[in-house]
């Protein structure tokens, strides 16, 4: 575990911000004693925060394709919906 003072943060600050983001935990001393323990946050990946849509689609509608008649008949569908 990484220690630093509180004039290192005031004065070093990007050097105790790199810790953090290294995964490091960081007790913060004032006068010789621990007052505080910066803890890193814990991020998910960016993948992980994103929805599968075509996974998504394919359990919805399967293998399933519409037609153009098919796809006419919903178009027209909704112009009839937004107009009434």
């Amino acid at each position: 575990m990484k220690t630093a003072t509180v004039a290192d943060l005031r004065n070093h600050f990007r050097r105790v911000s790199a810790w953090l983001e290294n995964g490091e935990t960081v007790e913060i001393l004032k006068r010789g004693q621990v007052i505080a323990q910066l803890v890193p946050v814990r991020r998910t990946p960016r993948s992980a925060e994103k929805p599968d849509i075509m996974a998504r689609l394919d359990q919805q509608w399967g293998d399933r394709t519409f037609s153009s008649a098919e796809v006419r008949g919903m178009r027209s569908a909704e112009l009839e919906g937004e107009e009434g």
